[in-house]
């Protein structure tokens, strides 16, 4: 009965499954975190019923303050809004991986094959730190917007745009990652050494660059923007200093009421190594698939926020304007 479930795997929250719901849709991999129903009478339907007034329901309509044609924007979840984004990402930017390819290619140019190092550093791996990693490893699976909610204290009720851009950073994090694990079909490493045995189905693509790593990643800069209202220039995302300094004993305490900018980058950062490395102690990746995933989410994210200033306002700039507005 699970058998689809290795499809899920390395591309973590496009589907966004697991308990990050309230977010409505209750499709596919439903977004509700176990999903609801509702039962109606055979012999005595809800329509067929009149109100306390004695009006039948069946001749009650609804006026909404839109065109009749109109679904309202806040009625989008967040998991479909990313192909919105997504949409708008390959439209305007065709081209979107030949800023990427650079830096990719000299990634791809440090892996030793065989890759006899990263392999037996996996071993070790798995001796030593696979048991106690074993609770991360299984939840943070097939989704971990859940943990960077978390970390910030929020849920979709109460930072519903914020959850959206969440989902955009995990959709195109997924589809640039598996441009390039089409494009040089790296092998995992239980293909090479079976004895790694996964404790999770191996996913159904290929291993470089991580998924899990780009989606991380990428989220957490995605996430800096939003709280931050700015763009980092081309290469320093990963390489910069926080947006502010980390107050410590000796430091300049923070206002009351005002964010530490500072701590949550430094959090939101080591949680997206944190989903990078547990794939690696599962045996699903190498070092080098998490440092490609790394670099491939700082490449792609000047692209995806200069999606900020196109006129009219694309669906990745709406969902961050109201996602800063959350958090003032």
């Amino acid at each position: 009965m699970t058998g689809n479930t290795g499809d899920t795997g390395n591309t973590g929250d496009t589907g966004d499954t697991g308990n990050t719901g309230n977010s409505g849709g209750a499709g596919i991999k439903g977004e509700f975190g176990g999903g609801w129903f509702i039962e109606d009478r055979s012999d005595f339907p809800f329509v067929s019923a009149s109100d306390p007034f004695g009006a039948p329901l069946d001749s009650q309509r609804l006026t909404l303050p839109i065109a009749a044609k109109s679904f309202t924007e806040r009625a989008w979840t967040a998991r479909w809004w990313a192909f919105l984004v997504l949409h708008d990402f390959v439209a305007a930017l065709p081209n979107w991986h030949g800023v990427a390819d650079a830096r990719m290619n000299i990634e791809w140019g440090t892996i030793v094959d065989p890759p006899i190092g990263e392999l037996n550093t996996l071993m070790n791996d798995h001796r030593n730190e696979r048991a106690a990693a074993m609770g991360e490893i299984l939840s943070q699976d097939v989704e971990f917007n859940t943990d960077f909610m978390a970390l910030l204290s929020i849920t979709p009720g109460t930072h519903p745009n914020t959850y959206r851009v969440m989902h955009i950073a995990s959709q195109i994090a997924s589809y640039a990652a598996l441009y390039y694990k089409g494009l040089r079909q790296r092998p995992r490493p239980s293909q090479l050494l079976p004895a790694l045995l996964p404790p999770v189905p191996i996913p159904g693509h290929s291993s470089w660059p991580s998924g899990h790593a780009t989606q991380a990643w990428l989220k957490a800069l995605c996430l800096e923007f939003v709280l931050t209202g700015t763009t980092r220039a081309p290469g320093t995302a990963m390489t910069g200093l926080p947006p502010n300094p980390i107050t410590g004993p000796s430091a300049t305490p923070i206002a009351p009421g005002t964010m530490n900018l500072g701590a949550i980058s430094a959090n939101l950062r080591t949680l997206a190594m944190r989903v990078a490395r547990n794939r690696e102690i599962a045996g699903l990746h190498y070092p080098t698939d998490s440092q490609a995933g790394r670099v491939l989410a700082d490449a792609i994210f000047p692209t995806l926020t200069a999606m900020m200033t196109p006129a009219p306002s694309t669906w990745f700039r709406k969902a961050v304007d109201a996602a800063r507005l959350e958090w003032t």
